[in-house]
């Protein structure tokens, strides 16, 4: 190498080594690999960090080799401002050539041979792509560790904090399940993440976790809320429920009104509920039941009270949309009278019959307007395509 070439390989290799101790102590100062450094581990996670750290120990040592060639390099260069042959010669074969000595690890025993075991020796080119691949292996550690400790472990605290929530409501409503369960099943996940993040994974237990303290959660906040507005909700039921019985009253005077007018199947009698649902309200206040289950029974009441209304209101009116239908098939019986007088088919014998028929049908009470339907469709037919 010429004096120049030193100069510059000197440079960039001083470079490169302070990038690489850069590179070096971020690492060592990274939160997950200070983490790991006090942690018991076990499984997968044990076997995979203990590699790890096999690399870095290896990263450590090839690093100080790479800096003692390139310490000594400095001292030669810095020995005379013009360099001789021999110092030429010396400094590239430290630059360029293998100068890198990589001393030969003591193995465990079953590991030996009795054979020497011999040193190995690296260029700087080589010794930094070692480096290169052994800091990869710990940063993949390192990040895989660390996804998972991300992902999870907030997760955990949430259901910490959801134990701890409905620990609190417990002791607002003066009652509760037995959690001890859950409490054991979250303190054991914690410790599998903790000390084995790379082992089997611990996401489906906590889901089902999570899934069991949300509902828990709700069960007891529901509660709070029915027993802190029990009164008021009784009230609104009790009103409820005279809602329910005027639209039944209204849903069987339906009845009775359509009933002499339209033929009805014995099914078509309004059943009412008003009475059941108040006797299962009076059942509800001498209950002893805890609050989570008085909710849930009241919660299922104010429902099946807004559903009997409504199923009321839709008999009373789909009763009265049966004389509605009457009235317009009667319309159109007229309306096909006319078109026949228009096509001089009033006086033929086969489309009179049809008429006869459909008319009869119709105003006959109760009508039967199935029957009464299909007549006016025939006579329809008759009068626009001919004979049927």
């Amino acid at each position: 190498m010429s004096r120049e070439g030193v100069e510059h390989a000197l440079r960039a290799r001083a470079d490169e080594r302070d990038r690489v101790s850069g590179d070096l102590l971020d690492l060592e100062s990274h939160t997950t690999y200070q983490l790991l450094k006090g942690s018991s581990l076990r499984g997968e996670t044990q076997r995979r960090w203990a590699a790890a750290q096999e690399s870095l120990a290896t990263l450590w040592s090839l690093n100080d080799a790479y800096r003692g060639v390139l310490r000594d390099a400095e001292q030669i260069r810095a020995t005379r401002a013009r360099l001789t042959p021999e110092q030429l010669s010396r400094l590239t074969e430290l630059l360029a050539g293998p100068s890198v000595v990589l001393r030969a690890t003591a193995k465990p025993v079953e590991q030996r041979s009795l054979l020497p075991q011999k040193d190995e020796r690296l260029t700087l080119d080589q010794t930094l792509t070692r480096m290169d691949a052994a800091f990869r292996e710990v940063t993949s550690a390192l990040n895989d560790i660390d996804a998972v400790w991300n992902a999870v472990l907030p997760r955990l605290d949430g259901a910490d904090g959801d134990l701890r929530h409905i620990r609190d409501l417990e002791r607002r409503l003066g009652e509760g399940a037995d959690l001890t369960a859950q409490e054991a099943e979250l303190k054991r996940l914690r410790g599998s993440v903790v000390e084995d993040p790379l082992g089997p994974s611990a996401e489906p237990d906590l889901d089902r976790l999570t899934r069991l303290l949300a509902g828990s959660r709700a069960e007891l906040e529901l509660a709070l809320t029915v027993k802190d507005e029990f009164a008021r909700r009784r009230e609104d039921l009790v009103a409820a429920l005279d809602r329910v019985r005027g639209a039944e009253s209204e849903a069987r005077l339906a009845h009775g009104a359509v009933v002499v007018k339209i033929a009805l199947p014995p099914q078509a009698q309004p059943r009412g509920r008003a009475e059941s649902l108040a006797a299962e309200l009076d059942a509800l206040d001498a209950s002893a039941d805890t609050w989570v289950l008085r909710a849930k029974r009241l919660a299922a009441l104010e429902e099946e009270a807004r559903k009997a209304a409504e199923q009321s209101q839709t008999t009373a009116k789909a009763l009265y949309g049966l004389v509605s239908r009457r009235d317009e098939l009667r319309g159109r019986l007229g309306a096909c009278q006319v078109m026949a007088v228009r096509k001089g088919l009033a006086e033929d014998p086969a489309a009179s019959e049809l008429f006869e028929r459909a008319r009869v049908l119709l105003w006959t009470a109760p009508c039967d307007l199935t029957r009464a339907a299909a007549a006016v469709e025939t006579y329809q037919r008759a009068i626009h395509g001919g004979k049927p």
